[in-house]
């Protein structure tokens, strides 16, 4: 692993893997690497028994993760870059384990996928979820993606991230479901998690293995994406408003798209 994310078997006790995204001064956002990295750890994770929990959480105090290095755009093909990268969730949602994330600040963009891709949410009250995309790049979200979003969130406040570039209190997000607590800072957070993974660790793992097997099954067909998405994707990739989103994003300038 480099540096971008740090993994410690030991500090949560024996049986939980605690996976760290490292890049505080970007707001932990992911790079190609990162990424290609959580894609291997999760195809090791599956098949290693002596893991019960996996734990996400971000560096810094500040943010989760606040979305995707956007500068991994520009020389990649946009539309398989963001299927490659949903092989990543893919492979998070399937594990066999127990996935929590600990949300300490923002969590938007390529960092909430990975939440709504984990099991259980915990956050800090201070933390905001949202997929502000429409203001800042003009693309749009892959079918799996906006799905596992309406399925934690639910299709009002999936509406008001996507249609009104808002962003979501942790309030609202444990109103509907979304979180399965709200505390007040780092050290409660902690101490949730801490309680959280007490009582994995005390469960049936044939209950765990089955619950998920059981629920990744029934939400497959929901999750399916829809006929021609990816051609639909591709023109959004190459059109003029993902392009100038793109411009102003590495300018550090505010976009100005069609009307």
């Amino acid at each position: 692993m480099t540096d971008d994310l740090l993994i410690d078997r030991d500090r949560l006790g024996s049986g939980v893997l605690e996976v760290t995204f490292n890049r505080p001064e970007r707001r932990n956002a992911f790079t190609k690497a990162m990424y290609d990295e959580l894609g291997r750890l999760w195809e090791q994770t599956a098949q290693d028994p002596s893991v019960r929990v996996v734990v996400l959480r971000g560096a810094g105090g500040k943010a989760f993760a606040a979305g995707n290095e956007i500068s991994d755009f520009v020389e990649a093909d946009a539309v398989e870059y963001e299927n490659w990268i949903r092989e990543m969730f893919d492979r998070l949602w399937s594990l066999p384990q127990v996935t929590i994330a600990a949300v300490d600040g923002v969590c938007v963009g390529g960092g909430l996928a990975v939440a709504t891709h984990c099991d259980l949410r915990v956050a800090t009250a201070g933390s905001r979820f949202g997929y502000p995309i429409a203001r800042t790049l003009g693309n749009a979200l892959s079918g799996t993606v906006l799905y596992r979003c309406q399925a934690i969130f639910g299709e009002p406040l999936t509406r008001e991230m996507l249609l009104a570039s808002r962003l979501v209190d942790a309030d609202r997000a444990y109103a509907v479901g979304a979180l399965t607590a709200v505390v007040a800072d780092a050290a409660a957070l902690d101490a949730e998690i801490g309680s959280l993974v007490g009582g994995i660790l005390q469960a049936s793992r044939v209950t765990i293995e089955t619950t998920k097997h059981q629920l990744l099954t029934r939400a497959r067909p929901a999750e399916a994406s829809i006929d021609g998405e990816e051609a639909l994707l591709r023109e959004v990739y190459t059109g003029p408003d993902f392009n100038e989103g793109l411009r102003a994003f590495l300018a550090k300038e505010k976009p100005v798209f069609g009307r």
